[in-house]
């Protein structure tokens, strides 16, 4: 077999190739232990390449598996990159930019709050090749020590209440009686701030003892903490003899004519009240009508059986399937439709939905795309407010039931981003209808409409004018 120059000229390239392949292969290594960090201090999250090749002319994206599209920090073509980084780590991420060139990806996070803990992949990509790496992060952060108020007579013996807050994880309030032993109390509350911090409360009815001594305990076993609150109540808060029932029956009696004299002023100065807090309301919702923004629909998104006005300010359900352009944008298990642009920051926008039966109305994440089989709720990022068979439903982790005074005609949408709440207003009665608070917000949010399948009638998207 002969071998000219031209083979061997492609042999030898070959080679290069596969010798400049090799070169470029790494891996990107990191801890195998958890990290524990302490809610305040900062850490660092370790990331290297092997070998210590350099990252400066790489990619590397550190992200927190537990969100979706949940980008903690971007460094690439030797610049941060900050399109869709996570709100809350705005200002507390940074790699180590002199260590790049030594193959060092390593994530500083500052000032560690709740919202932190979770599982972050390190990436790191070159032109032909990438690697990555995942790192578990618990938070951990100590409470305040419990506060005891008393809040009377209840059936049964003394009401008391027990709060405290700060807590990460989740902790689990007991109260004890003077042995230690635990007391039947009331359903645990618990709330999470936007930090991802807990605050915990439960409410106990308890009895008289020889002590009268009863202990509030807050504890958490992950972090192996507890803060605890004894509180020491007077026999005579318990007493409920003949005498003093007699004694407060008198005093009731002297009330009820104090009352009588009073009931005059009292409904003049009601009146007045309600007068001033209509007022009050009219001016902050004129303040909150400020905030509105244009939306239009995004075809892109609509489901096969809605029909678009040429403005795309309006739409409706057809009978009919439309053939339209498959996409992996468009809503094909739910009927909806969403807003061409996102937003963040506040925002606001006003929908007519005059002579509806049935409509849905809200704000998603541009995540909703990937669960498309899915009606929305708010675990896939969807805050949503619904009136179907004549009732008025909020769609929260268990559906709300709303109790409305009058039958809206049109539907204030307003998020405040940095609050993390989404509220709903009857337009034309300047009223309050619903919010949701203690929201997770991570990406832009796109307006949601469903017009409904009941009827025919368009939901509008309306001007705001401000002096309406």
């Amino acid at each position: 077999m002969e071998t000219g120059p031209d083979s061997l000229f492609v042999t030898l390239l070959l080679l290069l190739h596969s010798s400049h392949s090799e070169s470029e292969k790494f891996e990107v290594l990191g801890p195998t232990d958890v990290i524990a960090a302490v809610a305040g201090d900062d850490i660092i999250l370790p990331c290297y390449l092997k070998p210590n090749i350099s990252a400066e002319d790489m990619t590397v994206d550190w992200l927190n598996l537990d969100f979706l599209d949940g980008r903690v920090y971007r460094y690439q073509n030797h610049r941060i990159i900050r399109d869709d980084q996570i709100p809350f780590y705005r200002g507390r991420t940074s790699l180590f930019k002199e260590e790049l060139w030594k193959g060092n990806t390593s994530l500083k996070l500052t000032r560690v709050q709740g919202t932190d803990e979770g599982h972050y992949k390190c990436l790191v990509q070159s032109k032909s090749w990438y690697d990555d790496f995942t790192i578990q992060v618990l938070v951990e952060a100590v409470g305040s020590k419990p506060v005891v108020s008393i809040e009377g007579h209840r059936e049964g013996g003394m009401g008391l209440l027990c709060e405290s807050e700060g807590w990460h994880p989740q902790p689990e309030l007991v109260w004890l009686d003077s042995k230690g032993v635990h007391l039947s109390a009331g359903p645990p509350e618990s709330h999470r701030d936007f930090k991802g911090f807990y605050t915990v409360k439960q409410h106990v009815i308890v009895q008289e003892t020889d002590t009268n001594r009863f202990t509030c305990r807050v504890q958490q076993s992950r972090i192996n903490e507890k803060m605890e609150t004894e509180v020491h109540l007077p026999s005579e808060l318990f007493d409920t003899t003949p005498w003093r029932i007699s004694f407060i029956v008198l005093c009731c009696l002297g009330a009820i004519t104090v009352i009588g004299l009073s009931l005059a002023i009292y409904c003049i100065r009601i009146k007045k009240g309600v007068i001033i807090d209509h007022l009050k309301m009219q001016r902050d919702f004129e303040t909150i009508r400020r905030h509105a923004v244009n939306v239009t629909l995004d075809p892109d998104t609509a489901h096969c059986k809605l029909i678009l006005s040429e403005d795309r300010k309006q739409v409706r359900h057809g009978e009919l399937n439309q053939v339209l352009s498959d996409n992996r944008k468009r809503l094909t298990n739910w009927s909806g439709i969403l807003g061409n642009e996102g937003f963040s920051g506040k925002f606001y926008y006003e929908v007519k939905v005059e002579g509806k039966t049935e409509w849905t109305l809200g704000v998603v994440r541009k995540s909703i795309y990937r669960y498309l089989g899915f009606r929305p709720n708010l675990k896939k990022g969807c805050w949503t407010v619904e009136l179907e068979d004549g009732k008025y439903t909020a769609h929260a982790d268990s559906p709300v039931t709303l109790l409305l005074r009058a039958k809206p005609q049109k539907v204030g949408v307003f998020v405040d981003y940095e609050k993390c709440q989404v509220s709903f207003y009857n337009v034309e009665d300047r009223c309050h209808i619903y919010s949701f608070t203690g929201c997770t917000f991570t990406e832009k949010l796109y307006p949601f409409f469903n017009p409904g399948g009941s009827d025919s009638i368009s939901l509008v998207i309306c001007p705001v004018d401000a002096t309406d």
